[in-house]
C-alpha cells in the first residue's frame, strides 16, 4: 500500500514564511510538515501562514501538528495562520474547535495582511 500524496512548497512573503499544503496530512505524512515548520522556526522566523487551499484532508495527526507549531510560535513571541481551507478540512476544523482558537482566515492575503 503506498502512502497518500502529501507535499509542502514553501515561499517568502513579506514577512511570513507562507507553507502550502497539498494532499493528505496524516499520520504517514505529518513528519514531512514538522521537518519543514521546525527548518522554519530553527532559522528564527516568527509568523508562519498555512496555505490550506490544496489541502484534501487532515487527520488527527495533522491537527497535532498545528496546534503544537501555534503553540511553540506562541510562546517565543511569533504567530501561525491557517488560510483558504478546503470545505472538508474546514468541518474537521470546527468538529476539533480549531475555528474557536486558531487564526483562521479566508485567503492568503488576508492571513499575511
Amino acid at each position: 500500500m503506498t502512502p497518500p500524496d502529501f507535499k509542502v512548497v514553501t515561499h517568502l512573503n513579506g514577512a511570513s514564511i507562507v507553507l502550502e499544503l497539498h494532499g493528505h496530512l496524516n499520520i504517514l505524512t505529518t513528519a514531512e510538515l514538522e521537518r519543514c515548520v521546525e527548518d522554519y522556526i530553527s532559522s528564527g522566523n516568527r509568523r508562519l501562514v498555512m496555505d490550506c487551499s490544496a489541502l484534501e484532508y487532515c487527520s488527527s495527526a495533522g491537527l497535532r501538528v498545528f496546534l503544537t507549531t501555534v503553540k511553540r510560535l506562541k510562546s517565543s513571541g511569533g504567530s501561525c495562520a491557517f488560510a483558504a481551507l478546503t470545505p472538508a478540512v474546514a468541518d474537521i476544523f470546527e468538529m476539533a474547535g480549531f475555528h474557536e482558537v486558531m487564526e483562521i482566515h479566508a485567503s492568503i492575503a488576508q492571513a499575511i495582511g
